[in-house]
């Protein structure tokens, strides 16, 4: 029983420390670097064409997409970096998204782990057909 204690108190405490730990925007709000789109083991990037207007529909998709926030940046910097956590456990995954001269820059990965198994870039995947659709 002791066991069982120990293990609850240790899922919990793993639990509040992914959910509770700072994530300081100096670290995650960088300029983007890479110039084509590119899947790796802890995210991806997508560069595609687009305009202002397309950046800013962006920012409305982001928003709607679950559990997403902004942790830093804005339209009008012409950079806005995401913070999505996943529902059960709040992992967090860093989403920046650039506007560059005629191309929008996504960078989506992940802050504990080594794989995202994904995840990423199907969301940058998911955003970018959700702004085809416009």
């Amino acid at each position: 029983m002791k066991i069982l204690a120990i293990l609850v108190l240790a899922l919990l405490a793993a639990m509040a420390y992914v959910r509770l730990s700072p994530n300081d925007p100096a670290r995650w709000h960088q300029p983007i670097k890479g110039d084509r789109s590119k899947d790796f083991k802890a995210g991806a990037i997508r560069v595609i064409p687009g305009t202002e207007q397309d950046f800013e529909s962006l920012q409305d998709i982001a928003l709607g997409w679950p559990h997403t926030r902004v942790l830093a940046g804005s339209v009008e910097e012409g950079r806005i970096t995401y913070i999505t956590r996943t529902a059960f456990w709040g992992f967090p995954d860093f989403t920046t998204v650039e506007r560059r001269d005629g191309t929008i820059a996504l960078y989506a990965r992940l802050r504990f782990g080594g794989s995202d198994l994904g995840v990423n870039a199907k969301r940058l995947d998911a955003w970018i057909d959700a702004l085809a659709q416009r």
